[in-house]
């Protein structure tokens, strides 16, 4: 980190501060803290602090957790030189975030968001991260409802906005996918005059798009899926990926396109591509019994990638029973019965057997439905066979990611 007096975050009064001299490091876990850390005790961990004194850490118990992360966030931002690219969308946007950090690591000096720490904490903890010549910063920006990403942007000051998609997320709290573009569009108003926007082809973000941006429109991804994974079309060649969906392709195509706009060597591109690992459960494959395959894609779900991962089981399958695991997708609101009731539809015509897990999950109208991840668990070893292609997705909330791990005999 950025080296910050201990003085100098005194005389911002966030609360109550011990230490002295300076610090070089951000921690919200007192088991990670070390000399020269800050720790904040944030979310019940002013009962850490004396084990974060103790690990030789300095110690921050703020009066707003929020509020004294966000000032120390923006102190680190303005004293760096980096490139900041915010990233934000419906779906895709850890994904992107991966690859693109995968893609720029290998010619400039990186630093992104870890897994999906994307809001009021997440965001100054990777700006936390910030050495004095880190050149690019890539943060990851989440939301539940109108002005949280403008919030974010006023921490990061972003020079670079990437928006993955727009789609129906969100609802029950911006009311229909108009207002997830209204959203979204936040990070690209916060950039500056002739600051760079990569996004996609989506007539609900024109309208919100500002004046005086360099504007880079990504379409749709032309990628051949072969055995050694996803070959994309770009800059005239094909770039491998270690990907096995269209989807993931989409995203890796958004990420190419905002490596070209940061200006950075095109030759250099397939070195970054080959060593791009996801976060974990969004779409890791594991091997079963009999040849069979389960995709662990239970990090999170909405009508637009469950959509996409039931498509792509589906194409996975090549010939193999189908199943899907599915829990009920969070925060559609009134929305949430049409949702649910459509792709449980598409499950049929595509004949993918569901098991449906938890309430929301009855209305993709399967005939097995369990009501939580525990009793999920025992009905899908009893479901699954040898040779089976199996999907397992829901909203975070549902917590079904110990599924696949169980049925391929996996620690979780």
């Amino acid at each position: 980190m950025i080296p910050l007096a201990i003085d100098e975050l005194r005389a911002l009064e966030l609360g109550e501060l011990q230490g002295e001299g300076a610090v070089t490091g951000l921690r919200i876990d007192s088991r990670l803290a070390e000399p020269g850390d800050l720790f904040v005790a944030v979310r019940g961990g002013l009962g850490f602090v004396t084990s974060a004194q103790e690990r030789g850490a300095a110690t921050l118990v703020p009066d707003d957790e929020h509020a004294a992360l966000a000032a120390i966030g923006r102190l680190l931002r303005a004293r760096s030189r980096a490139r900041v690219v915010g990233i934000t969308g419906s779906t895709g946007k850890t994904s992107t975030k991966d690859i693109l950090a995968a893609l720029c690591a290998r010619v400039a000096r990186t630093v992104a968001t870890e897994a999906s720490y994307n809001a009021e904490l997440g965001v100054p903890l990777t700006l936390g991260r910030l050495e004095l010549d880190t050149e690019l910063c890539l943060v990851e920006m989440g939301m539940r409802g109108f002005g949280q990403i403008a919030e974010l942007c006023e921490i990061a000051r972003p020079d670079v906005g990437i928006v993955t998609a727009v789609g129906p997320v969100h609802l029950e709290l911006v009311g229909s996918v108009d207002g997830v573009a209204r959203s979204k569009a936040e990070l690209l108003q916060s950039l500056p005059e002739g600051g760079i926007a990569v996004v996609p082809r989506s007539p609900e973000l024109e309208s919100y798009l500002p004046a005086g941006l360099d504007v880079r429109r990504v379409g749709d991804v032309d990628v051949e899926l072969r055995d050694d994974g996803a070959h994309i079309a770009f800059g005239g060649t094909r770039i491998r990926f270690p990907l096995t969906s269209r989807h993931q392709a989409q995203n890796a195509l958004t990420a190419l396109v905002a490596y070209e706009a940061l200006g950075l060597p095109l030759d250099r591109l397939q070195e970054g591509a080959d060593t791009v690992e996801l976060s974990r459960w969004r779409g890791e494959e594991l091997p079963l019994a009999g040849g069979g395959v389960v995709v662990n894609d239970a990090y999170n779900a909405n009508p637009t990638s469950m959509r996409a991962a039931l498509e792509q089981l589906a194409l996975r399958g090549n010939g193999r029973r189908l199943v899907a695991i599915l829990g009920g997708m969070a925060e559609l609101g009134e929305h949430a019965e049409h949702y649910h009731r459509e792709l449980g539809e598409l499950a049929r015509r595509l004949g993918i057997e569901v098991l449906a897990v938890g309430e929301l999950a009855r209305g993709y109208g399967a005939d097995n439905w369990v009501p939580d991840a525990a009793t999920a668990t025992v009905a899908a070893r009893e479901l699954v066979e040898p040779g089976d292609a199996v999907l397992v997705k829901a909203s975070r909330s549902v917590g079904l990611e110990g599924i696949a791990p169980a049925l391929a005999n996996r620690p979780a």
